[in-house]
């Protein structure tokens, strides 16, 4: 694997986790609880984020965005995340979102949807797996067929992110089914198309804060520019998106473990047992500092590659390496939280059981981060065949 694509952390990278950490924890941590606890979607984050135009820096400079650059995206959404994961998902799944747009999508689509996203006005979300389509997500029902001047799509997709708070939707659809992957196209649509309806939340182990339903699609009809780039290239502009998107999943479980470390450090220091600092304990530090290690590592990883993701993926020309890298960003750091959010609860010992701390909360939103935008299984099976190939 070549090192082209290596980071370096300016005074701006600095100055935005500075200002994104103070939002943070005057604006979101105070909420944090109680949204989990209700199963409600934090508004009081997206109102800071918003108001401080962190909700969706990715969008470029020609629509109104922030234009920021990979990494600096995946600090801000690390250091939310460092105290809400639900609320991380506020500019994650944005990117997420309107990744395929600023990808593939004509000028004119991009004109008519990233300038309301970058204002703030509107949320995108991403529409691409099904009940019986999620690793596999070739194997796709969902189906969209030309008539005239629109197209109408038919189908239902399934685990939708922030889905009823957002406007716009990118969906993946066959209009092909003959070809399979190859028969696969992008659209987007609004939430006010007819024929399309959000169904009700589902019940979540975690990230209760950010809603998750499927998506109804009943003669759903949508202008005909509304397709994003050629037909049959819907499946090749998933894939190109989640090279840009899985290290802002590796970011997000980065700041779910740095939040678990904080307020484990914090506990095992003023918590006494024996007559001493439950930190005093040297079976204790070498917990504490697997816990930094790992996170350091799993950090410097997720820079790499979303910094890799700009350099490698850019000029129509894709770096062979980047999939793998990437894959290995994602699994690794939600790997890593999940195991420093465990190893926090069972430093909390029978507090951390408890809903009055919040390393709970963490190591149950520290699960998702092994399963969504591919399962960990998958982002093995990426960097095997890369190595192999």
């Amino acid at each position: 694997m070549s090192t082209s694509g290596l980071y370096q952390l300016t005074d701006e990278h600095d100055a935005i986790r500075a200002a994104v950490r103070d939002i943070a924890e005057r604006e979101i941590a105070p909420y944090a609880a109680e949204v989990d606890a209700e199963s409600r979607y934090p508004i009081e984050a997206q109102k800071a984020l918003t108001a401080a135009g962190f909700h969706a820096t990715h969008i470029p400079e020609a629509y109104g965005g922030e234009a920021a650059d990979a990494v600096a995206t995946c600090i801000v959404i690390e250091e939310v995340a460092r105290v809400d994961v639900s609320a991380s998902l506020i500019p994650a799944v944005n990117k997420l979102g309107s990744m395929p747009i600023i990808l593939s999508a004509s000028e004119e689509l991009k004109q008519a949807v990233l300038p309301s996203i970058a204002r703030g006005d509107a949320m995108i979300s991403y529409g691409l797996s099904e009940r019986e389509a999620g690793s596999d997500a070739a194997a796709m029902r969902t189906r969209a067929r030309r008539d005239g001047d629109t197209w109408v799509l038919n189908g239902t997709k399934a685990w939708i992110t922030n889905s009823g708070v957002s406007e716009w939707y990118t969906v993946m659809a066959v209009t092909d089914p003959e070809k399979r992957a190859s028969g696969i196209s992008a659209f987007v649509v609004h939430r006010d198309d007819p024929g399309f309806t959000v169904g009700p939340k589902e019940r979540k182990m975690g990230i209760k804060g950010s809603p998750t339903c499927e998506l109804y699609f009943t003669d759903c009809t949508i202008p005909a520019d509304r397709i994003i780039g050629a037909e049959g290239t819907g499946f090749k502009t998933a894939l190109r998106t989640l090279d840009f998107t899985r290290p802002t999943i590796g970011a997000q479980a980065v700041g779910i473990a740095q939040g678990a470390l904080d307020a484990a450090v914090e506990y095992t220091r003023e918590r006494k047992q024996f007559g001493q600092a439950v930190s005093d304990f040297q079976g204790v530090q070498f917990m504490l500092a697997d816990m930094a290690m790992q996170i350091e590592a799993a950090r410097h990883l997720v820079y790499v590659a979303a910094a890799r993701g700009e350099t490698g993926n850019s000029g129509g020309k894709v770096d062979p390496d980047l999939g793998r890298l990437c894959a290995a960003a994602k699994a690794f750091a939600s790997d890593v939280a999940m195991k420093v959010t465990t190893d926090a609860v069972q430093l909390f010992g029978g507090a951390g059981y408890t809903q009055d701390f919040p390393v709970e909360r963490m190591m149950r939103d520290a699960k998702i981060t092994q399963i969504y935008e591919g399962t960990n299984q998958i982002q093995r099976m990426v960097i095997a065949r890369s190595l192999l190939r």
